[in-house]
């Protein structure tokens, strides 16, 4: 597993299980973590430059308005935090919606329950240096 030691997430649920999950696995890989517990809260953190985020780990179904595709939509369009890649990690399986969240600007889709070696996988993938510039 590379380790992220440096880098830090965003992890936007608004379940405190799932965070806890996934929090879990992201200390693992030396991540510093940062919380959300919804939608909008997770745009102003991702838009926060000062925090420096590397990478938001949002579920889609959340209860304050936002859904986890509009807050992603938001995230990666606005000047501030468009560089940050989105990882959709939700209980949403259907094709549709995997399609609708890459759509949205998500690099990468993953349902629950999290398949700790899926995730890490799609993280280092965001990770890794492009082959174009060896």
């Amino acid at each position: 597993m590379k380790q992220m030691n440096g880098k830090k997430i965003l992890i936007v649920d608004d379940s405190a299980v799932e965070r806890l999950i996934l929090k879990n696995i992201a200390l693992k890989m030396g991540f510093e973590v940062y919380e959300a517990d919804n939608g909008n809260k997770g745009v102003d953190l991702a838009q926060n430059e000062e925090l420096g985020i590397n990478l938001v780990l949002m579920d889609v179904i959340m209860g304050d308005g936002m859904n986890g595709f509009q807050a992603a939509t938001k995230i990666v369009t606005n000047e501030k935090s468009k560089h940050i890649p989105v990882i959709m990690c939700t209980s949403r399986t259907e094709e549709m919606d995997k399609l609708w969240g890459l759509k949205k600007g998500a690099k990468a889709y993953v349902t629950k329950p999290i398949n700790e070696e899926n995730l890490i996988t799609e993280i280092e993938k965001l990770f890794q240096p492009s082959a174009f510039f060896i």
